[in-house]
């Protein structure tokens, strides 16, 4: 295994590197002394980096965090082979049977090399519609007593504008669900009027309000085809760009930015708007 000067490293090469980076013998203190709760938090903060690479359209950066979320895959199923619970051929067994399982459409004899005539025509809808019966499916061979539209399996640390739309779909499924937009406005209108009443009452009472006005701004979103994490982070970045340029924009005349009033910080949005619009 020694590195020349034009060979591109693989995906074998990967492996093989985590295989050293946790030998008991050889490899790096750091890695030997991690485990799956002490490197949870990482692989989180890997799948948001992927994310924000996504939402700023970086590809280039995004290319290196999906290389860091994929090594996040191949240490958790290292220490999980330590364990003797799985190992990586077991994750990719699992997952491409997965796959080929819930595309019938592409895999008609449920074989990964089995051929697609090409005559059956199948549109995105009746894809997730089918995704989501198979799924079922499978819930029902390995769950007895009566099953529940709602998903078993969102991880805690979901976003929670993502796991609101998630569960909302969910329900959707079942036909429990606004036939458009114009109802959706309406109940946003009644939670912002109970928050606002809300107000007068108690500190807990707002927050369920504002929880419930939340939600019912991702149900809009989710009717629109916006997806609401993504809105929201690109909503932020917007701010937070606006914002430094405000700071900026005082700065070049000397002025502190703390120091300005409420209407002098007005002036300073609407230029930065005009500078970043």
């Amino acid at each position: 295994m020694t590195q020349g000067s034009d060979r591109r490293f693989s995906y074998d090469d990967l492996v093989y590197l985590m295989n050293r980076l946790r030998d008991p013998v050889t490899g790096c203190p750091w890695d030997l002394k991690q485990s799956f709760d002490t490197i949870a938090p990482y692989t989180l903060e890997e799948t948001c980096e992927v994310l924000e690479a996504i939402a700023s359209k970086d590809h280039e950066n995004l290319k290196e965090e999906l290389g860091d979320l994929l090594f996040q895959v191949i240490f958790h199923a290292r220490m999980a082979q330590e364990e003797s619970l799985f190992d990586l051929s077991d994750v990719v067994h699992g997952l491409v049977s997965k796959m080929v399982r819930r595309h019938p459409h592409v895999f008609p004899d449920g074989h990964l090399h089995s051929e697609r005539t090409g005559d059956e025509t199948t549109t995105p809808e009746q894809v997730t519609e089918r995704w989501g019966q198979i799924k079922q499916q499978e819930k029902a061979a390995v769950k007895s007593g009566p099953l529940s539209a709602m998903p078993d399996k969102l991880p805690a640390a979901l976003p929670a504008m993502e796991r609101a739309k998630k569960i909302q779909k969910a329900a959707a499924k079942t036909g429990f669900d606004w036939p458009d937009c114009s109802p959706v406005y309406d109940k946003i209108q009644e939670e912002l009027a109970e928050l606002q009443e809300a107000e007068t009452e108690s500190q807990e009472r707002v927050a369920e309000e504002f929880g419930d006005l939340l939600f019912a701004c991702v149900n809009l979103g989710r009717h629109l085809q916006v997806d609401p994490e993504l809105a929201l982070r690109q909503a932020t970045g917007k701010f937070e760009q606006r914002f430094r340029t405000m700071e900026s924009l005082a700065q070049t005349e000397e002025l502190e930015f703390q120091q300005l009033t409420l209407e002098e910080m007005e002036d300073y949005w609407q230029q930065s708007k005009r500078h970043n619009d």
